[in-house]
């Protein structure tokens, strides 16, 4: 266990009771920008609920939902887009939804994608809770409310249902219950490739109890922490690459390419893992006009910031099982070497990088917090409006 593990006594009160405030403040946020979307969409003669629900990937899970695996689209240059690069929980949830309500396949995306975000708010604040205690648990989910790309919660992506199950997977490491820890794992590693980020914290915090309690073993005098029993923790590290590690293999099965099948299917989308090379020149592309430049410059500092803060979070010694988490999520964000328009909302469900913020939100007076908070979620709202009657996420 790490050290901040127990810097924080559990309340007595439920968690869910806990985090009701967190969850108020959440739904607050959402509704604005829910709200603010409207009235833009309205005035452009636009449909809000037709952005939220039948546009860019939305289309791509209602499809798999609806007509299974199969579907492509062979583009003019030659680029195949399949629908095999969507991994398969929330197709799966659409389709039990419909099935078992009047519900359509979008509609059903949309009532995913709700519930999902407030089981993600209620989960980041219970690690947040969990490691620095309740004002920054609150503050955490507020924040991660209020992110310039907040409205994605909202859509019928994948992003809220990912970031529900990592965070909750991570509370269950943090709090020791490894075979719930490897489940949601598995069931991460279902919803998208960066389910990787969640076995990886599985993994490294189990490797570290064990080699913590045989190092105990082997001093004279010292006591092994109060782990969970050693088959626990080993059948919560099988699970967690299970569901990540199926779906790749099926996809390899079923092109007929093996294991790396499932990369011949990004590929097509021109979609890999390039190290940030591809990213850097984007950036760097920026600067050759003086409008440009200054995305250019923005662009910079958003990633200089991002790193800032996850520096932050190594040395304000967050759990281990976060830092890896996160380090892979950025790593696999940034890293990545096409659609760069969408590193925003790839970014989403890195919440532990916000923590930092979350604990010097806390510090101040709560009257001073709310206000703060209040002005970023009129940011965020406005922005999500203008952003998805525009370009929007690709």
């Amino acid at each position: 266990m790490t050290d901040l593990e127990t810097r924080v006594a559990p309340p007595h009160a439920p968690l869910l009771r806990r985090a009701v405030p967190a969850l108020l403040g959440y739904a607050a946020v959402r509704a604005l920008g829910l709200a603010a979307l409207v009235a833009w969409s309205a005035a452009r003669g636009k449909s809000a609920y037709s952005l939220l629900t039948a546009r860019w990937d939305s289309l791509w899970y209602t499809r798999v939902a609806e007509l299974g695996y199969g579907y492509e689209v062979r583009l003019p240059n030659g680029d195949v887009h399949s629908n095999l690069a969507f991994f398969p929980l929330l197709p799966w949830l659409e389709r039990l939804l419909h099935s078992v309500t009047p519900l359509s396949y979008a509609d059903a995306g949309f009532v995913v994608s709700l519930l999902a975000s407030l089981a993600a708010a209620a989960g980041i604040y219970a690690v947040a809770e969990r490691v620095y205690g309740s004002r920054t648990g609150i503050c955490a989910v507020l924040l991660w409310a209020v992110l310039p790309v907040g409205i994605v919660q909202s859509m019928a992506y994948s992003e809220s249902l990912f970031t529900a199950l990592a965070a909750w997977s991570l509370y269950a490491v943090l709090t020791g219950r490894w075979v719930s820890a490897g489940a949601l794992a598995a069931l991460a590693g279902l919803t998208r490739p960066v389910g990787a980020a969640v076995v990886a914290a599985v993994w490294t915090a189990g490797v570290i109890s064990f080699g913590r309690e045989r190092g105990a073993k082997h001093t004279p005098g010292a006591l092994p922490p109060p782990y969970a029993p050693r088959w626990r923790r080993a059948l919560g590290m099988l699970l967690a690459p299970l569901g990540a590690a199926g779906y790749v293999l099926w996809v390899g099965h079923r092109t007929g390419k093996g294991p790396l099948g499932y990369l011949d299917v990004q590929a097509g989308w021109r979609n890999g893992f390039d190290g940030g090379y591809a990213f850097a020149r984007f950036v760097a592309d920026k600067f050759t006009s003086f409008p440009s430049a200054l995305a250019g410059l923005g662009l910079i500092t958003g990633v200089a910031l991002l790193i800032w803060l996850y520096v932050t979070g190594v040395r304000g010694r967050q759990p281990v099982e976060l830092l890896v988490y996160t380090g892979v999520v950025l790593a696999l964000a940034l890293c990545a070497s096409s659609y760069f328009g969408s590193k925003p909302r790839l970014l989403m469900p890195a919440f532990p990088v916000l923590l930092p913020l979350a604990r010097a939100l806390a510090r101040p007076r709560t009257r001073r917090s709310a206000l703060v908070t209040a002005a970023l979620a009129v940011g965020a709202a406005a922005y999500g409006a203008f952003w998805l009657n525009g370009s929007g996420p690709p």
